[in-house]
């Protein structure tokens, strides 16, 4: 057996790099964002180079967290899921000078990251990504865009579907653990989730946990309690094959 030599920083600085999703396929007014494309592409490669050089160069898998996909003060600006500068800067020690960002998600999920030992103990063990890793916005009469979920318009939800399918295979690829995966969102990032997997079985367990802005918009007075669902929701035993 041939040693696989590419590190798993590396396999996902690729996979970010070929994302692409042709906006032609999109509903009107609804607007791709792809921070690896866009204006500051270079900027964001450099991030992320830093980013996943830093906690993820190794060659172990890693269990995964999916949310539904990048707003555009996390991972839509930074490149980085659930992860905006504020954040970088304060626990991953990765400052960005040209531009700040605030992600009220990022708030509740360093939360949880530190209460697991900290960003290197964290990444060490998992990935976070989202179901569908392009974010989306819509333009409003008055010409404001404004963040969108995958799920929140049926077509738009069946012209990306494919994307996603192909997205969860290339996630596998890294070196996914598929034995149990944690959905962000028990609502309908959950049910598109679970109707996919049984369609197309990747994933053996699907655990369903409160999505980290609907922590901090609605339950922030419980923030703690939640800290501590995820947290033994990964110290669960993983299922034996």
């Amino acid at each position: 057996m041939v040693e696989d030599k590419v590190t798993f920083a590396e396999k996902v600085l690729a996979f970010n790099r070929q994302l692409h999703l042709d906006a032609a396929v999109l509903p009107e007014g609804i607007g791709v964002m792809n921070p690896f494309r866009e204006t500051n592409a270079a900027l964001i490669d450099r991030v992320t180079r830093e980013f996943y050089g830093k906690f993820f160069s190794d060659h172990q898998p890693r269990r995964v967290l999916l949310g539904i996909n990048p707003g555009r003060l996390g991972a839509g600006i930074t490149g980085v899921p659930f992860t905006d500068t504020k954040r970088l800067a304060s626990d991953c020690g990765i400052t960005i000078s040209d531009f700040s960002s605030h992600e009220p998600s990022s708030v509740f999920v360093y939360e949880v990251i530190r209460a697991f030992g900290g960003a290197a103990a964290f990444y060490n063990q998992f990935l976070i990504s989202s179901l569908c890793p392009l974010g989306f916005v819509k333009l409003k009469p008055d010409g404001k865009a404004v963040n969108y979920n995958y799920y929140d318009q049926k077509d738009l939800e069946e012209a990306v579907t494919p994307f996603i399918l192909q997205c969860l295979r290339q996630h596998i690829a890294l070196g996914i653990d598929t034995r149990r995966v944690f959905c962000l969102g028990t609502g309908k990032n959950f049910k598109f989730f679970q109707k996919l997997n049984k369609k197309y079985p990747l994933f053996g367990e699907i655990v369903p946990l409160e999505h980290p802005r609907f922590v901090v918009q609605y339950r922030s007075k419980r923030m703690p309690e939640f800290v501590d669902k995820y947290l033994r929701a990964f110290a669960e035993p993983l299922p034996t094959d």
